[in-house]
């Protein structure tokens, strides 16, 4: 029997997946998560980071080069371990009644919110809701299906929703992937709050590292809840050497653009339609999802399927021709 997990929730259970394909060939391949499968090489990182608490400079300087990186005023972005922990964290600042989701979108932000027993209501566009909900939620690009809005329509939302006294969350997990789509220039402006991840784009999600960006006063609340030490030494060095390195970042978003054609290419040769996603993962349409889906972890490779849902996969990028290969023969046995 296959472990319900496997179905729902979020990717990268690779034990699992070993588990319930022993005889899949090895190493297996997780291409169930949206994470960059070439990482952002380690720097040195000193021994003060390892054997004492992360001190003020040294977030201090990790925060500034994010800001500088996202382009925002470093008074308004605040270095966190994750952003899962703030997600699950803004309910009880915001103590919002009723929130927008998108209809299909990363999931945690809509079980947060009805955890803390606010309405949530989903939405084809949250945004049209402004006028409506105390907090509106979008990920941008969003995840699974790359849909994108523009920050102009961003901007709108949010003052409608400042005037009324509401939130306007936007989750920029992949926004790294088109800087042109953020509104961290918006940062600290009344009723918005972004939340940026480092591992997705950076290939390095065991850091756990991530950044808020909003006014003072959201900044102090999250403080208030999670110390001024979460953020752990080799972290805040990692991530100011990594946002520094801006060279990277544009070879590495050439890079991935490359690698998305090629990915692109695969599907179209199997039985999917390419109907979406973002330079680090693709959403497709299957005729049978699960089959498909066992097809390619009878392969060793981990695909993200959804729960209630046999026509959709998500796919992560292959790290190399080899895995590229596997996959291949995954979806076209």
């Amino acid at each position: 029997m296959i472990d319900s997990n496997l179905v729902s929730g979020h990717g990268g259970r690779i034990d699992a997946m070993a588990r319930a394909f022993p005889g899949a060939p090895l190493p297996w391949i997780d291409l169930s998560t949206g994470i960059n499968p070439c990482p952002y090489p380690l720097p040195s990182i000193s021994s003060d980071a390892w054997e004492r608490l992360p001190g003020e400079a040294a977030r201090a300087l990790c925060e500034s080069t994010m800001a500088k990186s996202f382009g925002c005023h470093p008074s308004f972005c605040r270095a966190v371990a994750g952003t899962e922990v703030v997600i699950r964290q803004l309910p009880s600042i915001l103590r919002a009644q009723s929130v927008a989701v998108r209809a299909r979108s990363y999931a945690d932000h809509a079980e947060s919110w009805r955890l803390a027993g606010a309405k949530v209501v989903t939405h084809s566009d949250p945004l049209a809701l402004a006028g409506e909900a105390d907090v509106v939620v979008i990920v941008n690009p969003n995840n699974p299906d790359g849909h994108r809005w523009p920050v102009e329509a961003i901007e709108a939302a949010r003052a409608e929703l400042a005037r009324r006294g509401g939130w306007l969350i936007v989750d920029e997990a992949y926004a790294d992937l088109d800087p042109m789509l953020s509104a961290a220039p918006f940062a600290g402006r009344p009723g918005l709050i972004i939340l940026r991840s480092f591992g997705k784009f950076f290939g390095l999600a065991g850091v756990r590292l991530g950044a808020v960006l909003a006014a003072q006063k959201i900044l102090c609340s999250i403080e208030d809840r999670l110390g001024g030490w979460d953020v752990s030494g080799p972290a805040l060095e990692i991530g100011a050497a990594a946002y520094a390195d801006h060279e990277w970042q544009a070879a590495t978003r050439e890079n991935l653009a490359q690698r998305t054609l090629e990915m692109r290419a695969l599907i179209a040769s199997s039985a999917l339609d390419d109907i979406g996603g973002t330079d680090l993962f693709r959403f497709a349409r299957a005729p049978d999802a699960n089959v498909l889906w066992r097809q390619v972890a009878e392969q060793g490779i981990a695909v993200r399927r959804f729960v209630g849902d046999s026509h959709h996969l998500r796919i992560g990028l292959p790290a190399d021709t080899i895995a590229i290969s596997r996959l291949a023969r995954g979806l076209n046995p």
